[in-house]
């Protein structure tokens, strides 16, 4: 079978799923994704490795500091080919250094010399450290509402406005890819955000969000990303 017929037959045999925030779970089971997902080539299950592991904040340690950070988004641009999920990925890197800046604003830190975080924004963040949305209200227009939810202290109601936010950021780039390892890679990654939301707790929620603004990546030299969009 050629790649293009297994890639087809892949994507015709993953389950669509419910609306987010109305399913309890994924459409299938991570064992069962697994299975499907061993009709990859291995140079294409590696790029799929690449997207999860650095998108998924849970695999940074602790310890882990900012410069090793900025390190990795470096290296996974370097193992990601595809003009789409290199555009994707660069969304929501910048998505949360926008939220990982209004975490640590609001805990009263001063505004960060030189630039911070990933992407387009890491220069323009500091400069506008005062403005409620740092001046960005028309490329992220959702910004305003993140900020009141983390001024009313609401933890996973920040968390299911950033989950609605990249499912929708994914759900456009799949409209352009049907049959593809473009299309099973977005596919992933909306599974993982209704793994997700389906383990997510007010609790939980506040955990995460504290770790991700440990982890802020500030007073690093911004992402060289020339050739990264689509």
């Amino acid at each position: 079978m050629s790649k293009q017929d297994a890639y087809i037959a892949l994507m015709c045999s993953l389950p669509g799923s419910e609306r987010l925030f109305v399913a309890k779970q994924p459409p299938l089971s991570r064992i069962r994704l697994e299975r499907r997902l061993t009709a990859l080539t291995a140079d294409d299950a590696k790029v799929l490795n690449v997207l999860e592991h650095t998108l998924s904040w849970s695999a940074y340690d602790m310890d882990v500091t900012d410069v090793q950070a900025i390190q990795r988004c470096k290296q996974a641009l370097k193992d990601i080919p595809q003009p789409t999920l290199r555009k994707l990925f660069m969304e929501r890197m910048e998505l949360r250094s926008v939220v990982a800046a209004l975490r640590l604003r609001k805990r009263g830190e001063p505004a960060p010399t030189g630039s911070f975080g990933v992407g387009r924004w890491s220069r323009h963040i500091p400069t506008h450290w005062t403005d409620p949305t740092f001046g960005l209200d028309t490329p992220m227009p959702w910004l305003k509402e993140a900020h009141q939810l983390l001024e009313d202290e609401d933890p996973l109601g920040l968390e299911r406005l950033l989950l609605s936010i990249s499912q929708k950021q994914l759900k456009r780039h799949a409209a352009r890819h049907m049959f593809d390892f473009e299309a099973v890679a977005i596919y992933v990654l909306i599974w993982n955000i209704f793994d997700r939301w389906a383990q997510s707790s007010a609790t939980e929620a506040a955990k995460r969000f504290e770790k991700l603004a440990q982890q802020a990546m500030a007073d690093v030299a911004d992402i060289d990303f020339e050739g990264a969009s689509a």
